[in-house]
């Protein structure tokens, strides 16, 4: 995906959050009582997923949410992310709200901010201001990042909607569609190359074997998750083409690395080859042109441009729409006129 479920999160490094030894006159007792009655802010079944998850660490061993603490046992919390992670500032930035009531906000995202907090990013998110503009926000009770009313994302540099639940009823409804693939989500991408008509890109995603950073797509399916991407050609200019995308499913840097595997990545994405003149004429004037316009991007050109779901509150269904960033138009409307010269 350009967009990805957070029940799809994986786990690798772990760190270590919390450390407690037991007292020499502890009773023995279950884990998850034991850590329940010492974490401040945390259910007992998040407790028992973290046990699960192979989160619970006692004397430097995975635990299983039965296991007994014993007197002078060391017992440890540890999670896929550094410590500082853990922590939510709430941060006064403006969100561009396009619809609010009881139940959900959804917001327009800006390229270039990154939704929730993560290595390397702990201010200036989404997720920061999420926390300042709107009280007690739900998290999922298997979210331990700190991503409080997200059911999904999408990438820093991609600009465009999310829903935002407000209510616990409302995040595990959005999350049940979000799951089961039900909601409408259509993004615009430009990309690289002259395509035709319609299509549908298939090919399971995953990490890339000789970079974790990106996805790679893995044709015999013994690799990575299904992943469906319908496209439709809105407006050719010869060198590149405007592509509305209708995701059917939901994986990291979907829509970006789907079009790099038909030898059409999206323009000006540096991860999947975009960023450089993949297709036109080797004339200083053409690549002064196309360098101008990679400058109006942040990185790649996508717009998360169609949201739709069922309400979590009325069960009606409904559909929001963001046109696309000025600049994203300014684009388009550069090649236009480039073309007919």
């Amino acid at each position: 995906m350009e967009e990805e479920n957070i029940l799809d999160s994986n786990q690798e490094d772990l760190y270590e959050h919390y450390k407690f030894k037991a007292d020499p006159g502890q009773e023995i007792t279950r884990i998850d009582k034991f850590l329940f009655e010492r974490l401040p802010n945390t259910s007992r079944n998040k407790i028992q997923i973290a046990a699960k998850n192979g989160n619970l660490v006692v004397n430097t061993s995975k635990v299983k949410q039965n296991y007994k603490v014993k007197p002078g046992d060391v017992v440890a919390l540890v999670l896929p992310y550094p410590v500082r992670e853990i922590e939510l500032i709430p941060e006064d930035i403006p969100i561009d709200i396009i619809h609010e009531d009881s139940s959900i906000a959804v917001v327009h995202k800006k390229a270039g901010m990154v939704v929730h907090p993560g290595h390397g990013n702990y201010s200036g998110t989404l997720v920061n201001a999420l926390k300042f503009h709107f009280d007690n926000l739900p998290e999922m009770p298997t979210d331990y990042f700190g991503r409080p009313g997200l059911v999904h994302r999408i990438d820093k540099n991609t600009s465009g909607l999310l829903v935002i639940a407000k209510t616990e009823l409302a995040l595990t409804k959005l999350a049940k569609q979000f799951f089961e693939k039900s909601t409408e989500r259509k993004y615009v991408a430009l990309v690289w190359g002259d395509l035709e008509g319609k299509g549908t890109i298939s090919g399971h995603i995953g990490r890339a074997k000789k970079n974790r950073k990106v996805m790679a797509v893995y044709e015999d399916g013994e690799e990575g998750k299904p992943a469906v991407t319908h496209y439709e050609v809105l407006e050719q200019f010869g060198y590149v083409t405007l592509v509305e995308c209708a995701l059917e499913t939901g994986r990291t840097h979907q829509i970006r690395v789907h079009f790099k595997s038909i030898g059409h990545p999206l323009f000006n994405d540096a991860e999947y080859g975009g960023n450089k003149i993949l297709k036109g004429m080797k004339t200083s004037k053409y690549s002064k042109f196309i360098e101008n316009n990679f400058e109006y991007f942040k990185g790649q050109a996508l717009h998360a441009k169609t949201l739709g779901f069922i309400h979590p509150e009325t069960s009606a269904k409904v559909s929001y729409t963001s046109e696309l960033p000025d600049y994203f138009e300014s684009v388009l409307k550069r090649f236009r006129d480039y073309c007919i010269k």
